[in-house]
C-alpha cells in the first residue's frame, strides 16, 4: 500500500464502521481511530465498545490515532471537517495522505487542504456518492486533487472502488454537493408533502394523484425511505445541506431550496423518533406524534 504504515480514522461513525466491517479483518492490522465522542461522558462507553467490536485501536485523542499513520480517513460531520483538520495537523507524519471524506462545500475543502498541506500532509478531496450500507467499503466514491493518483493506489489496496473526478481540490465535492441538492431536497419535499397530507387526512388521495402523474415511481416506498433517512440521519444531513447551500451561493445562484432542505432535515432529526417499520402510514404517525 502506497506510503501506508497504518490506517487511521478521525471520526468513527457509520461510514468508518461500514468500511472496517466491509474489510472483515483483511486490512485491520494496525488500524487506529479517534472519535470526539470518546471524550464525552455520555458516549464514551459506547464508543470504546465500537472500537473493540470493529477490531481497531481506540485512541484518547487525535494525536494517539495519528501516530505512525500513512493514510487517514476524515469521517466527521460536515460542520466539523475544518476543525478536524486543524486539530490533526500538528500530529501528522510527513507525506501522510489525508482523505477528507466529509460532505463539505468545495470552499471548505480548499481551506482544509491548506491546513493539511502546510503541515506536510497530502490532502485528497473525497466524495462518498451513496449510502455506505449495504455496499460498505465498496460504496462509490470520487477523489480529486493533486494527490488523487496515490490516493487511488492506497484505496485500491484496501479493495475500495474510487474514481478520479479531477486534479483540483473541490471537484469531487462539487459533484457531491450539487447532487445533494436533488437527493436531500427530494427527502425534504417528501417530508413536507406527506406529513402535511397525513395531518390533513388526504394522504391516500395525494399518493394516488402522484402515482397517476408519475407511475414509474413507487411513491409510497420512496416516501417511507426518505422519512427514515431524515429521522435517523437528519442532523448530519442538515449539516451537509448547509454546505450545499454555501456551494450554490458561491456560484452566484439563489440557494433557498437547499437552505430550506437543511431546515427540514434538522426538524425531523430533533425528536429522536424510532422510525419503526417501513409501512408509510405507521411511520408518518410515529413522526407526527413526536413533533
Amino acid at each position: 500500500m502506497e506510503h501506508t504504515k497504518q490506517v487511521a480514522f478521525i471520526g468513527f461513525g457509520e461510514a468508518a464502521r461500514a468500511f472496517v466491517s466491509g474489510w472483515g479483518g483483511a486490512h485491520s492490522a494496525g488500524m487506529a481511530a479517534f472519535d470526539i465522542k470518546t471524550q464525552a461522558d455520555v458516549s464514551r462507553v459506547d464508543m470504546l465498545a465500537q472500537y473493540r467490536a470493529h477490531g481497531v485501536t481506540g485512541a484518547e485523542d487525535a494525536r494517539g490515532a495519528l501516530h505512525g499513520a500513512g493514510l487517514v480517513f476524515s469521517l466527521v460531520t460536515a460542520d466539523q471537517a475544518l476543525a478536524a483538520a486543524q486539530a490533526a495537523a500538528p500530529h501528522l507524519d510527513g507525506g501522510v495522505l489525508w482523505l477528507d471524506c466529509n460532505s463539505c462545500a468545495p470552499e471548505t475543502k480548499v481551506k482544509a487542504a491548506k491546513i493539511i498541506e502546510s503541515a506536510g500532509g497530502r490532502y485528497v478531496d473525497v466524495a462518498i456518492m451513496a449510502p455506505v450500507h449495504p455496499k460498505r467499503h465498496l460504496v462509490p466514491m470520487l477523489v480529486s486533487g493533486p494527490h488523487a493518483t496515490p490516493a487511488m493506489h492506497a484505496l485500491h489496496a484496501l479493495s475500495m472502488r474510487p474514481q478520479v473526478a479531477g486534479e483540483q481540490v473541490g471537484q469531487a465535492s462539487s459533484i457531491k454537493m450539487l447532487r445533494s441538492v436533488m437527493i436531500k431536497g427530494l427527502e425534504a419535499l417528501s417530508a413536507e408533502c406527506f406529513l402535511a397530507a397525513r395531518r390533513a387526512g388526504v394522504e391516500e388521495q395525494v399518493l394516488a394523484s402522484l402515482e397517476g402523474s408519475d407511475p414509474d415511481i413507487n411513491w409510497r416506498a420512496r416516501a417511507s425511505y426518505n422519512l427514515e433517512r431524515m429521522v435517523v440521519h437528519g442532523a448530519r444531513r442538515a449539516s451537509e445541506m448547509q454546505e450545499v447551500a454555501a456551494t450554490v451561493a458561491a456560484l452566484g445562484l439563489p440557494c433557498a431550496m437547499s437552505a430550506a432542505s437543511a431546515q427540514w432535515q434538522a426538524y425531523l432529526s430533533a425528536p429522536a423518533v424510532d422510525p419503526g417499520s417501513d409501512e408509510l402510514i405507521a411511520r408518518m404517525d410515529r413522526i407526527l406524534a413526536a413533533l
